[in-house]
Protein backbone atom coordinates (compact mmCIF):
# COMPACT_ATOMS: atom_id res chain seq x y z
CA UNK A 1 0.00 0.00 0.00
CA UNK A 2 1.18 3.53 -0.81
CA UNK A 3 2.17 5.50 2.29
CA UNK A 4 -0.92 7.03 3.87
CA UNK A 5 -1.11 10.72 4.80
CA UNK A 6 -3.57 12.80 6.82
CA UNK A 7 -5.25 16.15 6.33
CA UNK A 8 -3.02 18.03 8.78
CA UNK A 9 -3.04 21.36 6.98
CA UNK A 10 -5.20 22.97 9.66
CA UNK A 11 -4.75 20.85 12.79
CA UNK A 12 -7.01 23.10 14.84
CA UNK A 13 -8.06 20.42 17.30
CA UNK A 14 -4.61 19.06 18.04
CA UNK A 15 -3.04 22.50 18.27
CA UNK A 16 -5.60 23.50 20.90
CA UNK A 17 -5.14 20.26 22.81
CA UNK A 18 -1.37 20.37 22.70
CA UNK A 19 -1.43 23.96 24.01
CA UNK A 20 -3.51 22.91 27.01
CA UNK A 21 -1.26 19.96 27.78
CA UNK A 22 1.93 22.03 27.52
CA UNK A 23 0.44 24.69 29.78
CA UNK A 24 -0.44 22.05 32.36
CA UNK A 25 3.17 20.82 32.61
CA UNK A 26 4.57 24.34 32.63
CA UNK A 27 2.13 25.67 35.22
CA UNK A 28 2.83 22.77 37.57
CA UNK A 29 6.57 22.70 36.85
CA UNK A 30 6.65 18.95 36.22
CA UNK A 31 8.36 16.87 33.58
CA UNK A 32 6.30 14.80 31.11
CA UNK A 33 8.54 11.76 31.67
CA UNK A 34 8.33 9.24 34.50
CA UNK A 35 8.67 10.04 38.18
CA UNK A 36 9.23 8.20 41.47
CA UNK A 37 5.93 6.31 41.04
CA UNK A 38 7.17 4.73 37.82
CA UNK A 39 10.62 4.01 39.23
CA UNK A 40 9.16 2.32 42.32
CA UNK A 41 6.79 0.28 40.18
CA UNK A 42 9.69 -0.79 37.97
CA UNK A 43 11.69 -1.97 40.98
CA UNK A 44 8.71 -3.96 42.29
CA UNK A 45 7.97 -5.63 38.94
CA UNK A 46 11.58 -6.54 38.17
CA UNK A 47 12.22 -7.85 41.68
CA UNK A 48 9.02 -9.90 41.59
CA UNK A 49 9.95 -11.45 38.24
CA UNK A 50 13.42 -12.35 39.49
CA UNK A 51 12.08 -13.91 42.70
CA UNK A 52 9.39 -15.89 40.89
CA UNK A 53 11.95 -17.23 38.42
CA UNK A 54 14.39 -18.25 41.16
CA UNK A 55 11.68 -19.99 43.20
CA UNK A 56 10.34 -21.88 40.17
CA UNK A 57 13.70 -22.95 38.76
CA UNK A 58 15.85 -23.51 41.85
CA UNK A 59 13.31 -24.20 44.63
CA UNK A 60 10.55 -25.81 42.56
CA UNK A 61 7.41 -26.07 44.73
CA UNK A 62 4.77 -28.80 44.48
CA UNK A 63 2.84 -29.06 41.21
CA UNK A 64 -0.23 -26.95 41.95
CA UNK A 65 1.84 -24.17 43.50
CA UNK A 66 4.30 -24.19 40.58
CA UNK A 67 1.39 -23.85 38.15
CA UNK A 68 0.06 -20.86 40.07
CA UNK A 69 3.48 -19.20 40.30
CA UNK A 70 4.08 -19.80 36.58
CA UNK A 71 0.80 -18.07 35.77
CA UNK A 72 1.77 -15.23 38.12
CA UNK A 73 5.13 -14.88 36.35
CA UNK A 74 3.25 -14.65 33.04
CA UNK A 75 1.19 -11.75 34.44
CA UNK A 76 4.39 -10.21 35.82
CA UNK A 77 6.15 -10.31 32.44
CA UNK A 78 3.14 -8.74 30.75
CA UNK A 79 3.19 -5.97 33.38
CA UNK A 80 6.90 -5.34 32.74
CA UNK A 81 6.08 -5.00 29.05
CA UNK A 82 3.23 -2.57 29.74
CA UNK A 83 5.05 -0.42 32.26
CA UNK A 84 8.81 -0.64 31.87
CA UNK A 85 9.49 -1.59 28.26
CA UNK A 86 6.64 0.43 26.81
CA UNK A 87 7.56 3.74 28.41
CA UNK A 88 11.24 3.11 27.75
CA UNK A 89 10.75 2.30 24.07
CA UNK A 90 8.63 5.43 23.62
CA UNK A 91 11.28 7.57 25.30
CA UNK A 92 8.93 8.60 28.11
CA UNK A 93 10.40 6.61 31.01
CA UNK A 94 13.16 9.13 31.74
CA UNK A 95 14.72 12.33 30.49
CA UNK A 96 17.93 10.37 29.99
CA UNK A 97 18.19 8.61 26.64
CA UNK A 98 20.35 5.77 27.94
CA UNK A 99 17.80 4.97 30.67
CA UNK A 100 15.00 4.80 28.09
CA UNK A 101 17.11 2.51 25.92
CA UNK A 102 17.94 0.28 28.88
CA UNK A 103 14.29 -0.03 29.89
CA UNK A 104 13.32 -0.73 26.28
CA UNK A 105 15.77 -3.62 26.15
CA UNK A 106 13.73 -5.35 28.85
CA UNK A 107 11.73 -6.63 25.88
CA UNK A 108 14.82 -8.45 24.62
CA UNK A 109 15.19 -10.12 28.00
CA UNK A 110 11.63 -11.40 27.53
CA UNK A 111 12.49 -12.85 24.12
CA UNK A 112 11.47 -10.01 21.81
CA UNK A 113 13.38 -7.35 19.90
CA UNK A 114 12.87 -3.75 20.91
CA UNK A 115 14.48 -2.63 17.64
CA UNK A 116 11.79 -4.35 15.58
CA UNK A 117 9.07 -3.46 18.07
CA UNK A 118 9.81 0.25 17.83
CA UNK A 119 9.24 0.25 14.09
CA UNK A 120 6.22 -2.03 14.28
CA UNK A 121 4.57 -0.17 17.14
CA UNK A 122 5.93 3.38 17.35
CA UNK A 123 5.89 3.98 13.60
CA UNK A 124 3.35 1.68 11.95
CA UNK A 125 0.78 1.32 14.70
CA UNK A 126 0.90 4.83 16.16
CA UNK A 127 1.01 6.56 12.79
CA UNK A 128 -1.58 4.48 10.95
CA UNK A 129 -3.82 3.11 13.68
CA UNK A 130 -6.47 0.61 12.48
CA UNK A 131 -5.64 1.16 8.80
CA UNK A 132 -5.60 -2.25 7.18
CA UNK A 133 -2.36 -2.85 5.32
CA UNK A 134 -0.45 -0.25 7.34
CA UNK A 135 -1.11 -1.10 11.00
CA UNK A 136 0.69 -4.40 11.59
CA UNK A 137 -0.98 -4.75 15.00
CA UNK A 138 -4.35 -5.54 13.40
CA UNK A 139 -2.79 -7.93 10.89
CA UNK A 140 -3.71 -11.23 12.54
CA UNK A 141 -4.54 -12.83 9.21
CA UNK A 142 -5.68 -15.39 8.38
CA UNK A 143 -6.73 -16.44 11.88
CA UNK A 144 -8.65 -13.30 12.84
CA UNK A 145 -10.69 -10.80 10.86
CA UNK A 146 -11.05 -7.49 12.68
CA UNK A 147 -12.28 -5.18 9.93
CA UNK A 148 -14.55 -5.48 6.91
CA UNK A 149 -11.65 -4.67 4.57
CA UNK A 150 -9.84 -7.89 5.50
CA UNK A 151 -10.37 -11.17 3.65
CA UNK A 152 -13.09 -13.37 5.12
CA UNK A 153 -12.79 -17.12 5.73
CA UNK A 154 -15.43 -19.60 6.83
CA UNK A 155 -13.81 -20.12 10.26
CA UNK A 156 -14.11 -16.42 11.14
CA UNK A 157 -17.72 -17.04 12.11
CA UNK A 158 -16.29 -18.80 15.18
CA UNK A 159 -13.59 -16.25 16.04
CA UNK A 160 -15.64 -14.83 18.90
CA UNK A 161 -15.20 -18.25 20.51
CA UNK A 162 -11.67 -19.39 19.65
CA UNK A 163 -10.04 -16.02 20.37
CA UNK A 164 -9.44 -17.20 23.95
CA UNK A 165 -7.16 -19.98 22.77
CA UNK A 166 -5.56 -18.00 19.96
CA UNK A 167 -4.56 -14.95 22.03
CA UNK A 168 -2.64 -17.16 24.43
CA UNK A 169 -0.24 -18.25 21.70
CA UNK A 170 0.52 -14.78 20.37
CA UNK A 171 3.58 -14.40 22.60
CA UNK A 172 5.20 -17.59 21.29
CA UNK A 173 4.28 -16.70 17.73
CA UNK A 174 5.78 -13.25 18.20
CA UNK A 175 9.18 -14.20 19.60
CA UNK A 176 9.77 -17.45 17.69
CA UNK A 177 8.28 -16.61 14.29
CA UNK A 178 7.25 -13.02 13.62
CA UNK A 179 10.48 -11.45 14.86
CA UNK A 180 12.53 -13.75 12.61
CA UNK A 181 10.20 -13.12 9.68
CA UNK A 182 10.73 -9.37 10.07
CA UNK A 183 14.46 -9.80 10.66
CA UNK A 184 15.10 -11.79 7.47
CA UNK A 185 12.68 -9.89 5.19
CA UNK A 186 13.60 -6.44 6.49
CA UNK A 187 9.91 -5.54 6.54
CA UNK A 188 7.10 -4.95 8.99
CA UNK A 189 4.09 -5.90 6.93
CA UNK A 190 4.75 -4.27 3.57
CA UNK A 191 6.90 -1.48 5.00
CA UNK A 192 10.69 -1.68 4.99
CA UNK A 193 12.46 -0.63 8.17
CA UNK A 194 15.91 0.88 8.61
CA UNK A 195 18.62 -1.76 8.33
CA UNK A 196 20.20 -2.94 11.56
CA UNK A 197 23.81 -2.07 12.24
CA UNK A 198 26.28 -4.65 13.52
CA UNK A 199 25.49 -3.82 17.15
CA UNK A 200 21.76 -4.46 16.68
CA UNK A 201 22.40 -7.72 14.81
CA UNK A 202 24.56 -8.88 17.72
CA UNK A 203 21.97 -7.84 20.30
CA UNK A 204 19.20 -9.59 18.36
CA UNK A 205 20.97 -12.96 18.27
CA UNK A 206 22.57 -12.73 21.70
CA UNK A 207 19.30 -11.95 23.45
CA UNK A 208 17.30 -14.52 21.47
CA UNK A 209 19.79 -17.24 22.41
CA UNK A 210 20.04 -15.91 25.95
CA UNK A 211 16.28 -16.03 26.33
CA UNK A 212 16.15 -19.67 25.22
CA UNK A 213 18.95 -20.50 27.63
CA UNK A 214 17.37 -18.77 30.63
CA UNK A 215 13.71 -19.68 30.09
CA UNK A 216 14.00 -23.12 28.48
CA UNK A 217 17.44 -24.77 28.70
CA UNK A 218 18.29 -23.94 32.33
CA UNK A 219 14.81 -24.88 33.65
CA UNK A 220 14.99 -28.20 31.77
CA UNK A 221 18.38 -28.88 33.39
CA UNK A 222 17.07 -27.97 36.84
CA UNK A 223 13.58 -29.53 36.94
CA UNK A 224 13.37 -31.89 33.98
CA UNK A 225 12.00 -31.67 30.46
CA UNK A 226 8.27 -32.14 31.06
CA UNK A 227 7.94 -29.94 34.14
CA UNK A 228 10.03 -27.18 32.55
CA UNK A 229 8.01 -27.17 29.33
CA UNK A 230 4.68 -27.19 31.18
CA UNK A 231 5.80 -24.26 33.31
CA UNK A 232 7.16 -22.36 30.31
CA UNK A 233 4.00 -22.78 28.25
CA UNK A 234 1.87 -21.57 31.16
CA UNK A 235 4.08 -18.47 31.49
CA UNK A 236 4.00 -17.81 27.75
CA UNK A 237 0.26 -18.44 27.40
CA UNK A 238 -0.69 -16.11 30.25
CA UNK A 239 1.70 -13.38 29.11
CA UNK A 240 0.45 -13.61 25.52
CA UNK A 241 -3.22 -13.71 26.49
CA UNK A 242 -3.04 -10.71 28.81
CA UNK A 243 -0.96 -8.66 26.37
CA UNK A 244 -3.27 -9.39 23.44
CA UNK A 245 -6.43 -8.61 25.39
CA UNK A 246 -5.14 -5.23 26.59
CA UNK A 247 -4.32 -4.22 23.02
CA UNK A 248 -7.58 -5.51 21.57
CA UNK A 249 -9.73 -3.68 24.10
CA UNK A 250 -8.08 -0.44 22.99
CA UNK A 251 -8.65 -0.75 19.25
CA UNK A 252 -10.85 -3.70 18.29
CA UNK A 253 -14.23 -2.86 19.81
CA UNK A 254 -17.62 -1.91 18.42
CA UNK A 255 -17.35 1.86 18.04
CA UNK A 256 -13.68 1.99 17.02
CA UNK A 257 -13.32 2.88 13.35
CA UNK A 258 -11.20 1.15 10.70
CA UNK A 259 -10.98 3.86 8.03
CA UNK A 260 -9.28 3.38 4.69
CA UNK A 261 -7.53 6.13 2.70
CA UNK A 262 -8.76 7.46 -0.61
CA UNK A 263 -7.71 5.00 -3.33
CA UNK A 264 -6.45 7.78 -5.60
CA UNK A 265 -4.65 10.03 -3.12
CA UNK A 266 -3.83 7.56 -0.29
CA UNK A 267 -5.06 10.24 2.11
CA UNK A 268 -7.27 10.12 5.20
CA UNK A 269 -9.54 13.15 5.05
CA UNK A 270 -9.12 14.19 8.67
CA UNK A 271 -6.29 15.37 10.88
CA UNK A 272 -4.10 12.74 12.48
CA UNK A 273 -5.17 13.46 16.07
CA UNK A 274 -8.87 13.06 15.29
CA UNK A 275 -8.07 9.82 13.48
CA UNK A 276 -6.40 8.55 16.67
CA UNK A 277 -9.49 9.31 18.74
CA UNK A 278 -11.83 7.65 16.25
CA UNK A 279 -9.79 4.45 16.17
CA UNK A 280 -8.98 4.14 19.87
CA UNK A 281 -10.89 3.40 23.07
CA UNK A 282 -10.19 3.75 26.77
CA UNK A 283 -11.39 1.30 29.41
CA UNK A 284 -11.60 1.15 33.21
CA UNK A 285 -9.85 4.48 33.70
CA UNK A 286 -11.36 4.84 37.18
CA UNK A 287 -9.69 1.63 38.36
CA UNK A 288 -6.33 2.30 39.97
CA UNK A 289 -5.53 -1.41 39.91
CA UNK A 290 -6.11 -1.71 36.15
CA UNK A 291 -4.17 1.51 35.51
CA UNK A 292 -1.26 0.34 37.67
CA UNK A 293 -1.05 -3.09 36.05
CA UNK A 294 -1.49 -2.00 32.42
CA UNK A 295 0.92 0.90 32.66
CA UNK A 296 -1.82 3.35 31.74
CA UNK A 297 -2.62 1.50 28.50
CA UNK A 298 -6.26 1.66 29.55
CA UNK A 299 -5.78 5.39 28.82
CA UNK A 300 -5.05 4.43 25.24
CA UNK A 301 -6.48 7.63 23.71
CA UNK A 302 -4.09 9.79 25.70
CA UNK A 303 -1.22 7.46 24.93
CA UNK A 304 -1.84 7.65 21.18
CA UNK A 305 -2.07 11.41 21.23
CA UNK A 306 0.98 11.89 23.46
CA UNK A 307 3.21 8.79 23.31
CA UNK A 308 6.21 10.76 24.60
CA UNK A 309 4.39 11.51 27.87
CA UNK A 310 4.76 8.87 30.58
CA UNK A 311 1.64 6.98 31.58
CA UNK A 312 1.87 8.28 35.17
CA UNK A 313 0.44 11.57 33.85
CA UNK A 314 -2.45 10.14 31.84
CA UNK A 315 -5.24 10.64 34.43
CA UNK A 316 -4.73 14.41 34.30
CA UNK A 317 -4.17 14.45 30.53
CA UNK A 318 -7.43 12.53 30.23
CA UNK A 319 -9.32 15.50 31.66
CA UNK A 320 -7.75 17.89 29.14
CA UNK A 321 -8.47 15.59 26.20
CA UNK A 322 -12.11 15.21 27.23
CA UNK A 323 -12.55 18.97 27.57
CA UNK A 324 -11.05 19.61 24.15
CA UNK A 325 -13.09 16.85 22.51
CA UNK A 326 -16.26 18.36 23.98
CA UNK A 327 -15.24 21.79 22.73
CA UNK A 328 -14.79 20.51 19.16
CA UNK A 329 -17.72 18.09 19.19
CA UNK A 330 -15.55 14.98 18.84
CA UNK A 331 -16.86 11.68 20.20
CA UNK A 332 -14.63 10.25 22.93
CA UNK A 333 -14.84 6.46 23.25
CA UNK A 334 -14.47 4.89 26.68
CA UNK A 335 -15.78 1.76 28.40
CA UNK A 336 -16.30 2.01 32.18
CA UNK A 337 -14.93 -1.46 33.03
CA UNK A 338 -12.71 -4.17 31.61
CA UNK A 339 -15.73 -6.48 31.30
CA UNK A 340 -17.78 -3.94 29.31
CA UNK A 341 -14.84 -3.42 26.94
CA UNK A 342 -14.32 -7.19 26.65
CA UNK A 343 -17.99 -7.69 25.85
CA UNK A 344 -17.75 -5.07 23.12
CA UNK A 345 -14.66 -6.78 21.71
CA UNK A 346 -16.44 -10.14 21.52
CA UNK A 347 -19.53 -8.57 19.91
CA UNK A 348 -17.26 -6.90 17.34
CA UNK A 349 -15.47 -10.18 16.55
CA UNK A 350 -18.79 -11.95 16.08
CA UNK A 351 -20.12 -9.22 13.79
CA UNK A 352 -16.99 -8.97 11.63
CA UNK A 353 -16.82 -12.75 11.41
CA UNK A 354 -20.23 -12.94 9.75
CA UNK A 355 -20.66 -9.82 7.59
Amino acid sequence: MEKVSFNNKNSVFFNALRKRVNEYFQANDIRPTGNYKLYLKTAILLAAAFLLYVVLVFFTPVGWLSIGLSALLGFNLAAIGFNVMHDGAHGSFSQKKWVNELMGYSLNIMGGSVYLWKFKHNFNHHSFTNIDGMDDDIDIKPWMRVSETQEKHWFHRFQHIYWIFLYGWTYLLWIFWQDFQKYFTGKVGDTKFRKMDLKEHAIFWATKLGYVGVFIVLPIYQVGLLDALIGYFIIAFVCGFVSAVVFQLAHVVEQAQFPMPDEQTAKIDTEWAIHQIRTTANFATKSKIVSWFTGGLNFQVEHHLFPKISHVHYPKINELVRETCQQFGITYLEYPTVLSALRSHIVHLKHIGTV
